[in-house]
C-alpha cells in the first residue's frame, strides 16, 4: 500500500491530469488514481484481467479500460502522465514510446520496474544512445528499491520505484531524431576519446573550440559526456556543421 501511495505522490497527480496505468492488472493502482486524476486509462493485455477491470470500473466515469499490448496502444496526442507497475519484459519498449516517441506530450510520472534496468540508467558511463536521450529531457530519480514481498505473487527479481519529470526542452522536439542519430554516431565506438569521436563530425579547430566553450575533457571516453555536454555539442553541430554532414 505504501508503494502505491509513494508512486502516486511522486508523480504529483492533479485533477487536471490524464494518467496511463500500463499493465493495470487487477486495478490496484487504478482504483487510487481515479480519485485524483481527471482521466485514467488502464491498459492491460491479459483478456481475463481486461474483463475484470471493465466490471470493476463500469461505474467510474473517468476510467477507460483498453485491452491491448502497450506497444500497440495509441498514445495520447496531448499531455499525459504515467503511474504504473509496468510489464518488466517490455521495459525498453515502454521507455522508447514514452520518452522518445511521445517526447512532446509525456510529462513524467512514477514507474515500478525491475531494478537491473533501472540501475543501468544511472551508470557513470552511458553507452546506450537512448539513455543519453532520456537524461537530456527528463530528470530521472531512483526513489528506492522494492523487495519481492511488496507484490503478490512475489516476483523472482528485485524492483525499483523510478520517478520521471520532464525538463524544459533544450530545442524543438522536431530535432529529436537528429539528436538521437548524433548520439548514436558518436557512441558507435564507445572506447574512443571525446576528441577522436567529435572529429568524426567536427573539424579539428571546431573540436578545440567546443572543448574550450563547454569545458570538455577531450581525453575522456566519449561515454563520459554528461547530458548537458551532449546537448551543447549537438547544438554546436547545428550551428557550424553543414547539414549534409549531419549523422542520419
Amino acid at each position: 500500500m505504501s508503494l502505491i501511495k509513494d508512486a502516486i505522490r511522486q508523480a504529483n497527480i492533479s485533477n487536471q491530469d490524464t494518467v496511463l496505468d500500463i499493465g493495470a492488472g487487477k486495478g490496484f493502482l487504478t482504483v487510487h488514481l481515479l480519485k485524483i486524476a481527471n482521466n485514467v486509462v488502464a491498459i492491460e493485455n491479459d483478456t481475463a484481467l481486461v474483463e475484470h477491470l471493465r466490471k470493476l470500473f463500469s461505474d467510474a466515469r473517468n476510467v477507460q479500460v483498453v485491452g491491448c499490448d502497450f506497444r500497440n496502444f495509441a498514445v495520447p496526442k496531448f499531455p499525459f502522465k504515467v503511474v504504473s507497475n509496468i510489464p518488466y519484459g517490455i521495459t525498453s519498449d515502454i521507455f522508447k514510446i514514452l520518452m522518445f516517441e511521445s517526447l512532446g506530450n509525456f510529462l513524467g510520472g512514477s514507474i515500478v520496474l525491475q531494478l537491473e534496468p533501472t540501475q543501468k540508467l544511472f551508470s557513470r558511463k552511458l553507452y546506450n544512445p537512448y539513455t543519453v536521450f532520456y537524461h537530456t529531457f527528463f530528470d530521472l530519480k531512483l526513489v528506492y528499491e522494492v523487495g519481492p514481498e511488496s507484490f503478490f505473487p512475489p516476483p523472482t527479481v528485485k524492483s525499483a520505484l523510478l520517478n520521471i519529470k520532464r525538463k524544459q526542452l533544450f530545442f524543438d522536439f522536431k530535432f529529436k531524431a537528429k539528436y538521437l542519430a548524433f548520439i548514436s554516431c558518436l557512441l558507435e565506438k564507445p572506447d574512443l576519446s571525446v576528441k577522436t569521436a567529435l572529429k568524426s563530425i567536427f573539424r579539428k579547430s571546431q573540436v578545440r573550440s567546443i572543448s574550450e566553450k563547454f569545458g570538455l575533457n577531450l581525453n575522456a571516453q566519449i561515454v563520459c559526456l554528461s547530458p548537458s555536454q551532449w546537448v551543447n555539442c549537438f547544438l554546436e553541430m547545428l550551428e557550424v556543421v553543414p547539414e549534409k554532414f549531419h549523422p542520419s
